[in-house]
Order: structure tokens, then C-alpha cells, then sequence
């Protein structure tokens, strides 16, 4: 006997139907409903059966039950009231639901020491949530998001094409884009690609302490792309040109050099012999 269109109805649509659910402009919500995608995300994140994943925005739930299926423990953090409310009446026992803003969460606190996150990130608050991530204490082995295709670029960026999201995340890790999206695996599909990356965390190369005043010289130097490192880091860091010249020539930098054109190493390099001259570098 054949089916019935309720019973052929893809799970995302049946979600949608019982919420009566118009994805929110405002908090960004584009679900992500096609099957193949979310295999292949899940299997990017390499979950074993004993790992905690930490999934922001579960949306429908889609890729949540893959999470579910893999790992000993999913904690989904939701921002929308509606969603937080239906979705521990359809998601598996292993899910715990968190309704919360991502960007105001402890994620060792909801997760555990050990933890992976993987998640579809909203693209008006990518940047900010994987920031976060990055800077909790601490951090997730590893990140397996997908972002807007263009953030994805930027984060796994090498020189001449740094910026100061690329230095931001691999200072704390190591990006690597997997594949592009098109927009027909979402509802509503948006007008731009996205693209899943792999991000692994390591050892920041400088100590936690000391965080704040490195990406203060790292602020300074992008202020002004245009301008030489020679200038931009003297009016950005109010240290005289010469001082800053002696500086970058310890660090094996021309003065002439422009920031998107450094490494993490160069930074660091430079931030060691400013301090190490001497200079106050303390805020951000």
C-alpha cells in the first residue's frame, strides 16, 4: 500500500507545520533541512560515542538528531522562544536544551570540559559566537560550524589576505574550510553560499594574561589597512615612530609592511618586542 502525504512529509516540514513557524529575519534563522548536508557536517566533526557536542541554534532539530545519533551527549542552545519550547518534545533523550543567547553562555559550564561544538551559525552573530567559543576556558577541542561562504574565506585566510577575524581565530586555532553550501539546502534559502570549516584549537601562543594587550597592537595595526605598519602602529598605539621602527626591525618586519600581510607568528613578534621594550600595551 502507498504512503500518505503526511506520511512522506520531510520530518523539517512536519516541524514547521506543527510549529505554524516563519523563520525570524531578525535572529537570522535560515533551518537547515537537507539530509545529506547534515551527514556530512556530522561526519566532519568526528563525534565518538563518548563526546559532549555543544550545537548553537538547532533550528528544527535536523542536524540535532545526527548529533544525537553520534555522541553521548548533545546540549543545544536555543534563542528562539518557540523553538525552546517545542523542541524537547521531538529530539532524543540525549539532547538537553538549553534556551539561552549563545553569545551569554558558559560553554565549559553547560558542556563539560571536553567538548565539541558543531553548528549551523546564524551569519548576523558567526563571528561573535565563534569568538566566544574560542575565548571560554576551555575551549572546545575542536569547531565544525558553517558560516557565510565570504566569513569562511576570511577566518581560514593566509597572507597578503589577513584580517583581523583571521588573526583573531588562529591565534587560538587552526581553520580549515571543507566544502560550500548552496543556498537550496536551507528554508528559506538564502541569497549567498555558506561553507562548513573545521577549526582545531590549540595552545595560544602567548599567555592568557596577556591576551588583551596583544590584540590591542593587532587592532592598531588593522585600523587603517591602507597605511604602513610603521605609521598605523605609532598613531594607534600612541609610541613614537622610531620606537615602533626598532620594534618591528627586532621582529624582522619592514616598517613599510601592511598588516594583512603578517602571520600570527609575525604579531606575536611584534608584540613581544614592544613589551619587551617597555611599552605599556594594557586594553583592547
Amino acid at each position: 500500500m502507498g504512503s500518505s502525504s503526511a506520511e512522506r512529509e520531510p520530518g523539517w516540514r512536519a516541524r514547521l507545520r506543527e510549529l505554524g513557524l516563519t523563520p525570524s529575519k531578525a535572529l537570522g534563522q535560515n533551518f537547515l533541512h537537507d539530509h545529506a548536508i547534515v551527514r556530512r557536517i556530522a561526519d566532519s566533526a568526528g563525534i565518538g560515542p563518548d563526546d559532549t557536542v555543544l550545537e548553537i541554534g538547532p533550528g528544527l532539530g535536523i542536524l540535532t538528531d545526527e548529533l544525537a545519533a553520534r555522541a553521548l551527549r548533545v546540549v543545544a542552545v536555543e534563542l528562539d522562544d518557540r523553538l525552546a519550547k517545542y523542541l524537547p518534545t521531538v529530539l532524543p533523550a540525549n539532547v538537553e536544551l538549553v534556551h539561552a543567547d549563545a553569545l551569554e553562555i558558559d560553554p565549559p559550564a553547560l558542556a563539560g570540559p571536553d567538548y565539541l561544538v558543531v553548528a549551523n551559525l546564524p551569519y548576523s552573530v558567526g563571528n561573535a559566537i565563534v569568538r566566544r567559543m574560542l575565548e571560554s576556558v576551555p575551549p572546545p577541542r575542536s569547531l565544525t560550524i558553517m558560516v557565510q561562504r565570504e566569513v569562511g574565506e576570511r577566518i581560514a585566510a593566509s597572507p597578503p589576505g589577513m584580517s583581523l577575524l583571521a588573526v583573531g581565530v588562529q591565534f587560538y586555532a587552526t581553520p580549515k574550510i571543507l566544502f560550500r553550501v548552496g543556498g537550496g539546502a536551507f528554508i528559506p534559502p538564502p541569497r549567498v553560499e555558506s561553507a562548513v570549516l573545521r577549526i582545531e584549537t590549540h595552545q595560544p601562543p602567548l599567555p592568557f594574561e596577556e591576551h588583551d594587550a596583544f590584540f590591542r597592537v593587532v587592532h592598531a595595526g588593522f585600523s587603517q589597512r591602507r597605511k604602513q605598519l610603521g605609521n598605523i602602529l605609532s598613531t594607534g598605539l600612541f609610541i613614537e615612530r622610531s620606537a615602533i621602527a626598532d620594534a618591528l626591525a627586532q621582529a624582522g618586519i619592514a616598517t613599510t609592511e601592511r598588516a594583512e600581510r603578517l602571520t600570527v607568528d609575525d604579531w606575536v613578534r611584534v608584540y613581544r618586542a614592544l613589551r619587551d621594550a617597555g611599552h605599556s600595551l594594557e586594553g583592547r
